[in-house]
Order: C-alpha cells, then sequence, then structure tokens
C-alpha cells in the first residue's frame, strides 16, 4: 500500500505521530511531507504551494491514500493534483481551530477554520483524538457557519460527518520499563509548552501560595519554549529558586529519566485536545492532576481531576503533598498504548473506500 502522510504544521506531537505511526505499521510503503512548525498564518492557508514548488515530483506519484492532518489544505491540493482524489482520504486532526483559545488582541483565525472545514468536506474518512475534539470541531462549525450571510442549512450535513467521524487516539510508546510507584510524590511538574494557552499563570499562582504555606514540594519545569514567554515564567524562577531541581527544556535522555522518578504532573490548560506530555508523564510513575473540563474527563477517573480553579488546584496539591499516601494509585495506561492501537491504524489506511459508510454532503 502506497501512502502519503502530509503534515503541514509539524509540531512536537504531530512529529511524533507521525514518527510512530510509519514505525508501527511498518508494512506500507510511506512518503512523508512535512512543514516546520512556524508562521502560523502563511502556512496553514499556504501548504499546497509550499509543497507544489518543493515537492511536484512526489507529489505527483501514485497513491493509495492520503492521511493528512487537519492543517492541510486538502481541498486545494487535489485541485492541484487531481489524481490524489482518487486516493483514499484520511483527515487526521490532531486539534482544530474552532476550540482555540483566542486572545482579545488577536484577529479571529478565519482562514484557519476553513481550511479545517474544507479538509473535512473533502475528506473520505475523518478521525479524531478524542470525543471532545471531535464534539467541539462540529459544535464550533456550526455556530461558525451561522455567521454566514446565506443562512446555510448546515446543521444535518454536519451531523452526518459527525456520525461518520471515528475516534483513534495518538498511542504512546510503551515504557522501557514498568514504574514501580511514585518514587517522588512531592515533586511537581510542568512538562507544557510555554504559552498562554497552557494558563501558567494559574499554575504559578497556585505555587506561589504553597511556597509561601511552608507546604514541601520540589519543582520540575519542563517543556518547549518559543520566543514569546509568558513573563510568569521569570517570576516563578526567582520565587520559587529553593524548589527548583530543573528549569527548561532537557536533551530526551534527561527528560525520560526525569519522568521516571515519578511526581505528580499537573495540568491548568484552557485548551487541550489530547495531552501527550501528562499521559507520559502518568506512564513513568507521575500522579496526573488535571482539570475537570475540555478532554481530561474521557480520559481520566475524577479522582485524578480537580474543579478547573486556582483554588481548587491548591487544595488538593496541599492535600497530596502534606500527605502523599492520600494521592491515588498509579495510573494503568496500557490502554493509551501502541499494541492496543496498531490494528485500528492498520484497518483505518487499508479499508476498502467503496465499502465506507463515510458519506458526502450533498447526499
Amino acid at each position: 500500500m502506497r501512502v502519503l502522510l502530509l503534515s503541514a504544521y509539524e509540531a512536537v506531537s504531530h512529529r511524533y505521530w507521525a514518527n510512530s505511526l510509519m514505525d508501527e505499521v511498518s508494512d506500507v510503503s510511506w512518503t512523508l511531507l512535512s512543514l516546520p512548525p512556524r508562521h502560523f498564518s502563511w502556512r496553514i492557508r499556504g501548504n499546497p504551494m509550499s509543497w507544489w514548488l518543493k515537492e511536484y515530483e512526489r507529489l505527483s506519484q501514485p497513491y493509495d491514500v492520503v492521511l493528512a492532518t487537519s492543517m492541510v489544505d486538502i481541498a486545494t491540493l487535489v485541485g492541484l493534483f487531481p489524481h490524489l482524489g482518487r486516493a483514499r482520504k484520511v483527515v487526521y486532526f490532531h486539534e482544530n481551530q474552532f476550540a482555540y483559545p483566542e486572545s482579545s488582541d488577536q484577529m479571529p483565525q478565519v482562514e484557519a477554520k476553513m481550511v479545517n472545514l474544507y479538509a473535512a468536506l473533502a475528506a473520505d474518512v475523518l478521525v479524531f483524538n478524542t470525543a471532545y475534539n471531535r464534539d467541539s470541531f462540529f459544535d464550533g462549525a456550526r455556530r461558525f457557519l451561522k455567521k454566514m450571510p446565506e443562512n446555510l442549512p448546515a446543521a444535518k450535513p454536519l451531523e452526518r460527518l459527525r456520525q461518520s467521524a471515528r475516534v483513534v487516539p495518538v498511542p504512546i510508546a510503551p515504557a522501557a520499563c514498568s514504574a514501580a510507584g511514585n518514587a517522588n510524590p512531592r515533586r511537581l511538574i510542568w512538562n507544557h509548552r510555554w504559552e498562554y494557552d497552557k494558563n501558567p499563570e494559574d499554575f504559578f499562582t497556585v505555587l506561589f501560595k504553597l511556597s509561601e504555606q511552608q507546604v514541601p514540594f520540589e519543582l520540575a519545569v519542563l517543556g518547549q519554549q518559543f520566543r514569546d514567554v509568558p513573563p510568569v515564567f521569570a517570576e516563578a524562577q526567582v520565587r520559587l529558586a529553593e524548589h527548583i531541581i530543573c528549569w527548561g527544556p532537557q536533551p530526551e535522555a534527561e527528560y525520560r529519566a526525569l519522568l521516571n522518578g515519578g511526581g505528580i504532573v499537573v495540568s491548568t490548560t484552557w485548551h487541550e485536545f489530547q495531552g501527550l506530555a501528562i499521559m507520559e508523564a502518568a506512564q513513568r510513575g507521575a500522579t496526573p492532576l488535571v482539570p475537570d473540563r475540555l478532554c481530561f474527563p474521557e480520559l481520566y477517573p475524577s479522582e485524578y481531576r480537580y474543579d478547573g480553579t486556582p483554588e481548587g488546584l491548591y487544595e488538593r496539591l496541599e492535600r497530596w503533598l502534606l500527605e502523599p499516601h492520600s494521592q491515588p494509585a498509579q495510573l494503568d495506561t496500557q490502554a493509551w498504548q501502541w499494541p492496543r492501537w496498531r490494528e485500528t491504524y492498520r484497518q483505518l489506511l487499508a479499508e476498502d473506500a467503496s465499502n465506507e459508510s463515510i458519506r458526502r454532503v450533498g447526499q
């Protein structure tokens, strides 16, 4: 089977998914085309032109399947390379633009939303990493289309798409060795992107209070940095210096070793569609503590969730840090790992499009 894998904005999680998919489903002839994760507005609207100019020969080859992330403008790409329309077109949604929080000074991402929407309409199969991602996409698309001047009757076509969409997570690789409990239950871990949508303000505000109240903890702040870092990180590095054991991105081996030490991996995010960083930490023995919103209720039992407020986070962390035995048991993460999902991905690629119950919107 010849599969063209397209990743138009290759963020860390997208690159992990593509590389692990090619490794795990090896009985396929893969061709990967990807673009760096920068200049978002240009990238999401201009990816067909970038590939047309740089990858014309490879795009002109015949393929059985085109597997594209939702940031790929696959509708335009098929217009430029009509033979791709004869391939089975699978669009994978790591995220969707309808559920991204937009700051007050940010122009609405209309172009990005339209690319997501056209990709969904052009696909033979839609796949989302969580049910939250699926539902927020279709709910957002319905609200978005109501703003169009023609007042288009979108509800029924969108509902048909929702009913046929699949939910298949990004699996994580099995750990080299199983964690034997939580070795450092007073270690707090932040391993997310250093950006506003991850809501670091709530996280550090709670830690400032814990430190002032002399609640014992150590702190590992990891994750990916960008040029524009929220100011609270610099403040926290000074105010929490006595607690810090690690600050900033680490080489892969050091990062894994630190996660193997356990701890409490915390999320305060305003936006998460699956959360690989939290999954990896939980797999290696850390206790996850996540807000009761977004994708988390479908992934984590209630004992690993707090109410989403700084007050709720403080209350839970204070108890867990002062009484480590009150933390819930280590989470079983086998259902998230590749052995559980390898055959699902293989079938997703191999199914005969003629047998699909997938619709075309005009039907």
